[in-house]
């Protein structure tokens, strides 16, 4: 259009190659009706147009009328009525292959010589080639977002399968059927349980099962942000709302639109907040700090705790409607202690990762670390279990894991108060056995071969 109106031209437009079809066809036009637009196709070879794309060099038409390859498709030269047009046509390149061509009509003038114009329109061709050329690799980096988004999802969905999470003990089996019962549904969840137990996996887990899977999946740490911001980062604000509020900011109830929300250690929310949440979750709408408009949001609520609430409630430090609010559905995450056969499982799958992520070939672990983890009590739960495994991983020189690997307060009975006092007699017959025990493992009960690893006789 401003070649058009600047350069006194009659008609201008863009020709581009469909990689689909391998037909021209008008991509943009100025001077010609959508009529014509709209059903013009040429095929690479065929009149002007198809002849330049085809040889990659400019054509310039002086008199169309005169000239049996101008095809005129357009009706541009019709349209001229008695007068004459002449018709200009420059490739448009991409890396050096020719994508389409720039054609323009001009009135015909006898003494026109087209130089300068082809010069001209050679350098509007090679910036409509440059702007594809970005307009492309725009779209390539959108296309591989999306895929990599896609995938990304379907990682996480399988990453967070119920089935998928490691645990077989029957405290867990009564997870997965609770799991599996409501994630299918838009119902509330509230997952109680100590720290460290997996809420937020299993929340998760309820996530990436139900219909939601492929919208956002937003978490709020009630108990990390301070009472002067939780309002603004679970609602958002306007500009102005506040000193700092210089633009709007959408609130994370805004960002898990059509997805979850989920709200760790709710029971940390003061009463005000307590009472901001109840009505987002009765009415489904919300209102951003210094907004005047409700914002109606669709937002599936899973909250987590390790307070007791009920207690709470008594208290009056939580409200007794927005408790009844969350507890439609309620997921019991079952402390380790609770779960002892569960314990070498996840010492095992930590071992694996660990070992992947730090480069280290740790095949198992010794007898006596496993009867050391199974009489600890794990007040950390299946994170201090974690922790417990990645610091084995990372001190570990061999192929084993042995008590000594273990952290000082699986080793003393002082910080637990589970183990039994052991004086050095006993601890050091105990890792002498485990050495002679891995020893045989590793010759498959070939004695003389595990005598020989440990430098000693059979005798010992």
């Amino acid at each position: 259009e401003l070649l058009k109106e600047r350069h006194g031209l009659l008609s201008t437009s863009v020709v581009l190659l469909d990689a689909d079809t391998g037909q021209l066809a008008i991509e943009v036009a100025a001077g010609l009706s959508w009529q014509a637009t709209g059903r013009v196709r040429y095929r690479v070879g065929e009149g002007i147009t198809g002849r330049v794309v085809e040889t990659g060099k400019p054509v310039v038409v002086p008199r169309a009328s005169h000239e049996p390859l101008f095809l005129d498709r357009t009706g541009v030269l019709k349209g001229a009525g008695k007068g004459e047009i002449s018709f200009i046509c420059v490739p448009i390149s991409v890396d050096d292959a020719t994508v389409g061509a720039l054609g323009v009509t001009l009135p015909y003038d006898k003494d026109g010589r087209f130089e300068r114009e082809v010069k001209f329109f050679g350098i509007a061709a090679s910036m409509i080639g440059h702007a594809i050329r970005v307009q492309r690799l725009l779209e390539a980096e959108r296309k591989g977002l999306v895929q990599e988004n896609r995938q990304l999802r379907q990682e996480l969905k399988e990453r967070y399968d119920f089935r998928n999470i490691v645990g077989n003990s029957r405290p867990m089996q009564a997870v997965y059927e609770q799991v599996a019962q409501v994630a299918r549904t838009n119902t509330t969840v509230l997952i109680r349980g100590e720290s460290g137990t997996g809420k937020e996996m299993i929340a998760h887990a309820v996530h990436y099962g139900s219909a939601r899977a492929a919208k956002p999946f937003i978490k709020v740490s009630c108990g990390a942000l301070p009472e002067s911001l939780i309002a603004s980062e679970l609602f958002g604000y306007e500009p102005g709302a506040f000193t700092d509020a210089r633009a709007m900011k959408k609130g994370r109830f805004e960002l898990a639109n059509g997805g979850t929300l989920f709200l760790d250690e709710v029971g940390e929310l003061s009463l005000p907040t307590q009472v901001k949440l109840l009505r987002a979750l009765q009415e489904r709408e919300i209102d951003r700090l210094g907004g005047v408009q409700p914002i109606k949001v669709n937002v599936r609520l899973i909250a987590a705790t390790n307070k007791d609430l009920e207690r709470a409630v008594r208290e009056g430090t939580f409200r007794e409607d927005l408790y009844y609010r969350l507890n439609v559905f309620s997921v019991y995450m079952p402390p380790l202690r609770e779960r002892r056969p569960d314990i070498l499982l996840l010492a095992d799958h930590f071992v694996q990762k660990y070992g992947v992520e730090n480069g280290k070939d740790v095949r198992r672990i010794a007898t006596t670390a496993i009867d050391m983890m199974m009489s600890y009590h794990w007040p950390g739960n299946v994170r201090e279990l974690e922790n417990c495994i990645e610091r084995a991983v990372l001190v570990c020189e061999g192929g084993v894991i042995h008590a000594h690997h273990l952290p000082p307060t699986l080793q003393t009975a002082e910080v637990s108060g589970t183990l039994p006092r052991l004086d050095l007699t006993t601890a050091v017959d105990g890792y002498e056995k485990d050495l002679i025990l891995d020893a045989l493992k590793t010759s498959r009960g070939n004695r003389a071969k595990a005598a020989r690893l440990l430098g000693t006789t059979e005798r010992i």
